[in-house]
């Protein structure tokens, strides 16, 4: 993860964009990276979950509690700390990173918004959070 700090990551001037989607409503066709987060436990299914989003605590909570959530995030976060440097390093000046899950309103929304923080966090590039399907 040393490399999100180095020099050539803050004077890059790269656009991030992490964005969540619904795969019933088709893949976006931006993407650089797309990744499919339908193998977590899905909040549709939990009744006072179903109305809400992965902007919701309550919704954003379920889905972390996911030992596979966390153990995707772990991995995603390693992967990226690989792959956005050696993305500056070949001059790319935006990233589109997709997740997917199936209607877009809350595994993906809930994963998208932890990898964009994390980004914010430990990069010095700008970070865009977009959630394509949240309103479907």
């Amino acid at each position: 993860m040393d490399d999100f700090f180095s020099a050539d990551a803050a004077a890059s001037g790269m656009v991030i964009t992490v964005q969540s989607f619904g795969f019933k409503y088709g893949v976006p066709l931006d993407s650089d990276l797309m990744f499919d987060v339908r193998f977590m436990r899905n909040p549709y299914f939990i009744e006072e979950l179903r109305d809400k989003t992965g902007l919701d605590s309550e919704v954003s909570e379920y889905v972390l509690a996911d030992q596979n959530a966390e153990l995707f995030l772990m991995q995603l976060k390693e992967m990226l700390g690989f792959l956005i440097p050696n993305y500056i390093r070949e001059g790319k000046k935006y990233l589109t990173i997709s997740i997917g899950c199936t209607g877009g309103r809350h595994r993906s929304v809930t994963i998208a918004q932890t990898i964009a923080r994390f980004l914010l966090k430990e990069t010095k590039n700008k970070v865009n959070i977009r959630h394509r399907d949240i309103d479907r």
